[in-house]
């Protein structure tokens, strides 16, 4: 592509990012990025009824988790309103669009006229070809684009194919209304044109308005963008994704303790493919994301491939980042951060920690032997496994982990010869030690919680179980 590509994603700032505006602000990242070319971000807030200053600020806040950085300033819509006036009266100017002094009134009259006459509903104005000394004097008025009556038009859309409309299927849109203001189909052409937006990427709901806004970039002798409508995203049961099906907003993946990476990965995959890859990293993602891999069918929602994946995204991660994400997790929760001395634990932890955690929590839970502190209150199902047998057991073997090299081999070989000495095997000791230095019955494995734990914790914990607690 010899033109620098520049891709937009707009979001309407009236709730959270959705997770189908998140994976719209993906293909457009990875393939601005993947062409070496710029990813734009336009607010359009110009329903000021709806617009929040909280929503955009939650639409920026789900961009940075997901890590999808865009160039330049973030664009607001409404702030541009000047500048879709002014094309307005360009057109209006070149005789591409009119003044229409038609009242609502008249226009349901022509409407229900038609409907019983059985034609086109679609309002087609008196004012079109009226001369301007016709026009009534300070009469309110809306502009009118001139739209095609003869032959069709043809989005060549990437994912669609060729979409053909037949023109007297399009109406003479309104772009300024009466009371002056631009309409949002003016405002989203114009702002494309002037953002130099090459690739138009987005939701196929918006197929039609394709048809609406390249009216305005031809009148103007515009270049038009290419096209991509991509399929909407659908729940695990085929239907349009809503609450029901669960968490829509991005922020609510964040809470539950998905990995941001993993997040991308399986959006990435929602629709588009390469080849039979699964697992992929954003540099392989941004390699290979062209519009042509992606279908024409709509997504599905699928939590257990979700998971599956970002399980393999913590497991891949190198440990500072998964400390990094680990700690914002707590933050969006409103738990306690970690303290310096449970960071350096979980640091030596991570390599025991990560292999098949798939979300933060399930990472808290293997690492609940960080996180609790002497005297440990073991809960119900460990607390069985310290009965007096099991804690004469312990008050035995713990004198002699006490003089044993503090190596893994070691404290195997020194547990396993115990258990032989006992005429048990070293299963039946695992139970009191996970008790002893957990307070749980399922944890990593004994051997990682006693190395990273340190000897003198480790030694301690023992030590209060075997006496019956502190």
């Amino acid at each position: 592509m010899s033109q620098q590509v520049v891709t937009r994603f707009a979001p309407s700032p009236t709730g959270y990012l959705h997770i189908g505006g998140a994976r719209t602000a993906l293909f457009n990242w990875l393939f601005a990025r993947g062409h070496g070319g710029k990813f734009l971000l336009r607010i359009e807030d110009t329903d000021r009824a709806r617009s929040t200053p909280e929503a955009t600020q939650a639409i920026l806040d789900g961009l940075a988790w997901l890590g999808l950085d865009h160039d330049g300033d973030v664009i607001s819509q409404f702030e541009r309103a000047d500048r879709h006036r002014a094309v307005a009266l360009e057109m209006l100017a070149a005789d591409k669009a009119y003044k229409c002094y038609a009242t609502q009134d008249e226009i349901q009259t022509f409407r229900d006229t038609a409907r019983a006459e059985g034609k086109s509903t679609l309002f087609q104005s008196p004012w079109r070809d009226a001369s301007p000394d016709m026009h009534p004097k300070d009469a309110p008025y809306v502009i009118r684009i001139k739209a095609p009556r003869e032959g069709s038009t043809v989005i060549h859309d990437k994912v669609q194919g060729d979409v053909t409309i037949r023109n007297d299927q399009l109406d003479d849109m309104v772009l300024l209304r009466g009371d002056g203001n631009p309409v949002y189909m003016l405002a989203v052409a114009v702002d494309d044109h002037d953002m130099g937006v090459t690739h138009v990427i987005r939701g196929d709901d918006h197929l039609n308005n394709a048809a609406r806004q390249m009216m305005i970039y031809t009148a103007m002798g515009w270049p038009l963008p290419v096209y991509a409508h991509i399929p909407l995203i659908h729940g695990p049961d085929g239907k349009k994704l809503s609450k029901r099906h669960g968490a829509l907003g991005v922020e609510e993946y964040q809470k539950m303790g998905y990995p941001a990476a993993g997040i991308r990965n399986y959006l990435a995959r929602l629709g588009w493919g390469h080849g039979d890859d699964e697992f992929f990293s954003d540099e392989q993602a941004k390699a290979w994301f062209e519009l042509e891999g992606i279908g024409k069918a709509p997504a599905r929602l699928d939590f257990k491939k979700l998971e599956n994946l970002c399980g393999q995204h913590i497991a891949a991660m190198p440990d500072a980042a998964v400390l990094h994400e680990l700690s914002e997790f707590l933050a969006v929760t409103g738990q306690p951060a970690l303290s310096a001395e449970k960071l350096a634990l979980f640091s030596e932890a991570m390599y025991c920690l990560k292999e098949r955690a798939k979300t933060f929590p399930e990472l808290l839970d293997k690492a609940q032997f960080i996180m609790v502190d002497r005297p440990i209150q073991p809960d119900e199902k460990a607390a069985a496994h310290l009965d007096s047998v099991s804690r004469g057991i312990l008050s035995e073997l713990t004198p002699q982990l006490q003089n044993a090299r503090w190596k893994r081999d070691d404290l195997e070989a020194l547990a396993n010869q115990f258990a032989e000495d006992h005429g048990t095997k070293f299963g039946k000791l695992a139970g009191p030690l996970r008790a002893a230095l957990a307070g749980r019955s399922a944890t990593p494995s004994v051997f990682d919680m006693m190395l990273v734990l340190g000897r003198d914790e480790s030694i301690a914990r023992l030590t209060d179980a075997a006496s019956g607690g502190s």
